[in-house]
């Protein structure tokens, strides 16, 4: 029993040993079908995750291809189209990141004033996370995710703080890894852009109508302008002389007012000398009672 088992067991292995080598051999069905041939033993496999057989990559004549999603160390994109970075040296990323492992120093012109564009970018590979954090809140798409997986060093520092120039890359090593989502970007970009063109060029139009309509305005004869400032000479004229009758009407008006100020003061007197009379007569009639009690 012992025996029949041992000899069954090493027949699965005696199986295995022999497909390693026919699938080595085998064009159609293989691992390495849909695989990039780089020459000399060097491949990249594209092995799908429900393929049946050999599983194990002979790293490092063999890298197995990463996913479009795989994320490890940023990477700066180099605009080739407009020749310039797309990092504005906005500092987002810097904030968002968890680690704090990013390090931005703004550029400046001659005059020492800043300008959008950085001057040094610093990331230190030992202690950045891989999150994504600062290619999802990056607003000008200037940061995304490498797959350089290989970063094996000797001296962790300086070695694994890359600066700019080790960061930075064409747009197109960008659209190679991700494609999927280069397409979108490059879609959504693309329509933002016509957007803006549509609304320059109305605004345009716009302009030029408004344009056309004053070209097109009647205007004035030097004889018309001439009557028109006339008419506004007799009108300023017939005004200050409305304006003068009326200072001179209240002249008068001024005028009256002393007389009729003497009058009240004549109609007070009067009052008062009547008062004096009834005051004399009533201590008189007083003075009368007295005497007659007496």
């Amino acid at each position: 029993m012992f025996g029949t088992g041992l000899l069954k067991g090493l027949g699965v292995t005696l199986k295995h040993f022999t497909n390693t080598y026919n699938d080595d051999r085998s064009k159609v069905p293989s691992r390495y079908e849909d695989s990039i041939d780089l020459g000399g033993r060097h491949k990249i496999v594209d092995q799908p995750s429900d393929m049946s057989g050999l599983i194990t990559i002979q790293y490092p004549e063999e890298k197995r291809m990463l996913p479009e999603r795989f994320r490890y160390i940023p990477m700066l994109l180099w605009d080739t189209e407009k020749g310039e970075d797309r990092c504005t040296a906005c500092g987002i990323c810097a904030k968002v990141c968890p680690p704090q492992c990013i390090w931005i120093v703004r550029d400046s012109d001659a005059d020492g004033k800043p300008v959008t564009r950085p001057a040094e970018f610093y990331i230190d590979a030992t202690v950045c996370m891989s999150c994504g954090f600062c290619a999802e809140f990056c607003p000008f798409d200037a940061i995304k995710m490498n797959h350089d997986v290989e970063l094996a060093v000797f001296d962790r520092y300086p070695q694994l703080v890359y600066d700019k120039e080790e960061l930075t890359v064409p747009v197109e090593y960008y659209a190679a890894l991700w494609p999927t989502q280069y397409a979108q970007e490059e879609k959504v970009r693309r329509e933002a852009e016509e957007a803006e063109r549509a609304k320059a060029e109305a605004k345009a139009k716009a302009d030029a109508e408004k344009a056309k309509q004053a070209a097109d305005k009647p205007k004035r004869t030097p004889e018309e302008i001439e009557a028109m400032k006339k008419k506004a000479a007799e009108r300023a004229a017939a005004a200050r002389a409305k304006a003068s009758g009326e200072a001179d009407a209240g002249g008068a008006e001024a005028s009256d007012a002393p007389s009729a100020s003497a009058a009240g003061a004549d109609d007070a007197d009067a009052k008062r000398a009547r008062l004096e009379e009834l005051k004399r007569k009533a201590a008189e009639r007083a003075k009368q009672r007295r005497e007659s009690s007496e």
